[in-house]
């Protein structure tokens, strides 16, 4: 891991970027998202992800209420709360668009089973709400986890793509301009707690970007019809 000595003045996260940008880039340009980009993707492999996401979605906003009270008790700027509020806010239109398109694709929520790589996920997330869990540690994990949906969904927007137009709605809930500030305030944060964080806690924080990396990439796998 880097020592907090030999990072001058570079951006942390990006260093941590470029320095793990073959993982991330398996996140971010996964095959399931080239196939929607391309106009390619197996419909009952996005039916998959929907379903699995929607759980996800739902043990996600336990995790972010968890990084709502660590900001309010670490935090020494009072518009992190501001910012993560807004996300934790949004979570509940999430959920209902989640409803609304499994309705339009036939996908029953009540009767998905969650697989092994949604179900590690989860339990991932869940040891992120441990107080032994610090606040920089947390908005970390919080920033890399949001981030790689920005970029993986702004990518099957962009010029050039033929993603399918009953699927642009999806992109663009997480592809959009607005979600992109979104998450370029939450690497602010991130960075900024990560400056002045002693260097235990920042190899931890770069160990977690790793495992949320690792983690996405899984779950992808799983959409696109590979391990489960």
């Amino acid at each position: 891991m880097e020592r907090k000595e030999d990072r001058g003045v570079a951006v942390i996260t990006d260093t941590w970027l470029r320095k793990h940008r073959l993982i991330y880039t398996g996140a971010t340009r996964h095959p399931f998202i080239l196939a929607i980009r391309g106009g390619s993707v197996n419909i009952s492999s996005f039916k998959r992800w929907l379903g699995q996401d929607f759980i996800f979605v739902r043990a996600f906003v336990p995790f972010l209420a968890s990084v709502l009270l660590k900001a309010w008790k670490e935090s020494d700027d009072s518009s992190d709360v501001d910012v993560i509020l807004g996300g934790l806010a949004a979570l509940n239109d999430e959920i209902a668009w989640f409803k609304k398109e499994a309705s339009k694709w036939g996908v029953a929520l009540d009767s998905v089973v969650p697989q092994k790589s949604n179900l590690d996920y989860c339990r991932f997330l869940e040891s992120l709400m441990s107080s032994d869990v610090s606040y920089t540690e947390a908005v970390t994990a919080f920033w890399v986890i949001e981030a790689v949906y920005q970029e993986s969904f702004a990518h099957c927007l962009e010029d050039g793509s033929k993603t399918p137009e009953e699927l642009k709605e999806t992109c663009q809930r997480w592809g959009n301009d607005g979600f992109g500030q979104y998450c370029c305030a939450l690497k602010s944060i991130a960075n900024r707690q990560l400056e002045k964080a002693s260097d235990d806690m920042v190899a931890k924080a770069e160990a977690n970007l790793l495992s949320v990396l690792e983690y996405e990439v899984d779950f992808w796998n799983m959409s696109h019809g590979g391990a489960v």
